[in-house]
């Protein structure tokens, strides 16, 4: 497995090759906690390049010294990965599904399409604020990933159904793909329900069928 090392400002990104070829790249995204190489034991089938991106604070990407994640912050990984390899279609499973949601918003030209998938972080925290839970500082922080500080803040990391809809929104008018996001997701937190029933959003599909259609557009 190749990997190369990308420039996130003071965060060094590692981006796994899985599987070479010609054509347009399959960009692989963990879940909460996990790290790019995990995906490859996802079961599917890619005509092109397969790349697997290690999130900030996970696998072999920099722990950074404060903590302050969000999704937002690991969009902008994504971003970095896409300047990279050009327009690729997304796979993300779990934090890395709601975080490929988020780029086919972000930047419609560049993602051919997100398939979401179950995984460690899909549902985040609360979207309502609630006074009932207790703050529980994570572990010490040892510069090893997965930082304890961004499985803290990355599960607590609000999803709230307005926002999601904003962001289809966005991939729907500015992708030309007719439904550039595919839901094969048996969890359904609020922010998944609310996408499933917008124009633009395949539903009812496998993981395999949703790369098929998105491997053709």
């Amino acid at each position: 497995m190749t990997t190369i090392t990308l420039q996130h400002n003071k965060i060094s990104l590692a981006l796994h090759q899985i599987q070479g070829g010609s054509g347009r790249p399959l960009l692989l995204l963990h879940g909460l906690g996990e790290h790019g190489r995990n995906m490859s034991n996802i079961n599917l089938t890619w005509n092109g390049p397969i790349w697997a991106l290690d999130f900030t604070g996970h696998g072999e990407s920099t722990v950074p010294r404060g903590g302050g994640y969000s999704s937002e912050i690991l969009m902008a990984d994504v971003d970095i990965a896409l300047r990279q390899l050009g327009p690729c279609t997304l796979l993300g499973r779990g934090l890395g599904a709601y975080v490929a949601f988020l780029t086919a918003g972000a930047r419609p030209q560049l993602v051919r399409g997100a398939v979401l998938v179950d995984g460690p972080g899909l549902s985040g925290g609360a979207i309502h604020a609630t006074s009932t839970g207790e703050f529980t500082e994570p572990g010490p922080r040892v510069g090893t990933a997965p930082d304890p500080w961004a499985l803290f803040e990355l599960s607590r990391d609000a999803r709230p159904p307005n926002y999601a809809l904003t962001f289809i929104g966005l991939a729907k008018a500015g992708s030309g793909l007719e439904d550039p996001v595919a839901v094969t997701c048996t969890v359904n937190p609020p922010w998944v329900e609310a996408i499933r029933a917008e124009a633009g959003v395949l539903t009812d599909i496998t993981v395999q069928e949703a790369l098929d259609i998105y491997a053709t557009n």
